[in-house]
């Protein structure tokens, strides 16, 4: 292939296929016609010598040639974008630039509603994706230029990446207000002997609450097992499960009618941080993303 012969405008028009599996979206998505989006995935069909999207039963899939080509695609886009834009003249304002970050749901509950606002009123032009990756994915992803920065806990990283505290936490046990355990202190016998709902993708709970009960050769019941922070309250709501979660996501949490005590062992606090590479401590774009995520935090309410 001619490298010269190739409108790099149509890696533009694969990203946006790519992303909808849908040409009306994706020509929406970039701000062409459908006739001129449909002209573009011709192209790329011939360039790459691949159907790319199929019509079945279900709508567009992609296919295997084309699901191997997204990351890379997404990728070189991202460093075009930063080798085109000019560093000096960074305007939040006008910029469009499309900004990746890490985010579990439960950091993205806590940040989001005051990112999301800082976005709308001074960039309200620029894209924002978040992710959710586990933790060997996230460093990888930064190493990689995959994403922007990443927000986490107690990540393994090389040297290449950077991280500050972004904010403190503490484990607590939540439940329904009515619970019966609601009205009296929480002991480590109750504790023990009620049944848990544990978020089984999320390592504080083996961390700072399985771990330490090991340690003292006790164990927790654990009834339930969810993937994601948000379902706590919603299964609480109606049962006589305990959960355990950090503070501060309680206490965001509390119009869901949850009960928020201390738990009734010792267990460390912890610290949320906030990861980047190296290679963009000195751009002003991703200063100013982490800066928003800096004072996102700050507004939160104290976890003491």
């Amino acid at each position: 292939m001619n490298l010269r012969s190739v409108d790099l405008n149509l890696l533009v028009a694969l990203n946006a296929l790519l992303t909808d599996l849908h040409v009306t979206r994706a020509a929406d998505r970039i701000g062409l016609s459908q006739p001129a989006m449909s002209n573009a995935l011709s192209r790329l069909r011939h360039i790459f010598k691949d159907e790319l999207l199929v019509r079945t039963a279900n709508g567009m899939q992609a296919t295997p040639r084309a699901i191997e080509l997204a990351e890379p695609v997404k990728r070189l886009l991202r460093q075009l974008e930063r080798l085109l834009d000019s560093e000096a003249a960074f305007d939040p304002t006008t910029t469009t630039r499309s900004f990746s970050v890490r985010l579990s749901d439960l950091l993205s509950r806590l940040l989001l509603p005051a990112v999301g606002k800082t976005i709308e009123t001074t960039a309200p032009f620029a894209q924002f994706d978040v992710v959710h990756y586990s933790p060997t994915q996230t460093v990888e992803a930064l190493e990689k230029d995959e994403i922007d920065l990443a927000i986490s806990m107690g990540l393994a990283h090389s040297n290449s990446i950077k991280s500050i505290v972004l904010m403190k936490d503490r484990m607590v046990c939540v439940m329904r207000e009515g619970h019966p355990l609601a009205q009296r202190p929480l002991t480590m016998e109750t504790f023990l002997q009620a049944t848990h709902l544990k978020v089984s993708m999320s390592p504080t709970d083996l961390r700072f609450v399985d771990d330490v009960l090991a340690r003292q050769g006790l164990t927790r019941r654990v009834a339930v097992n969810v993937p994601h922070w948000l379902l706590v309250p919603h299964v609480l709501r109606d049962s006589d499960l305990l959960s355990v979660m950090p503070r501060r996501l309680a206490f965001a949490m509390v119009a869901e009618d949850l009960a928020i005590r201390d738990l009734p062992f010792a267990s460390d606090p912890f610290e949320w941080s906030m990861y980047w590479h190296r290679r963009h401590d000195a751009s002003q774009d991703l200063n100013w993303l982490r800066s928003i995520f800096v004072e996102a935090a700050r507004g939160l309410p104290e976890s003491d």
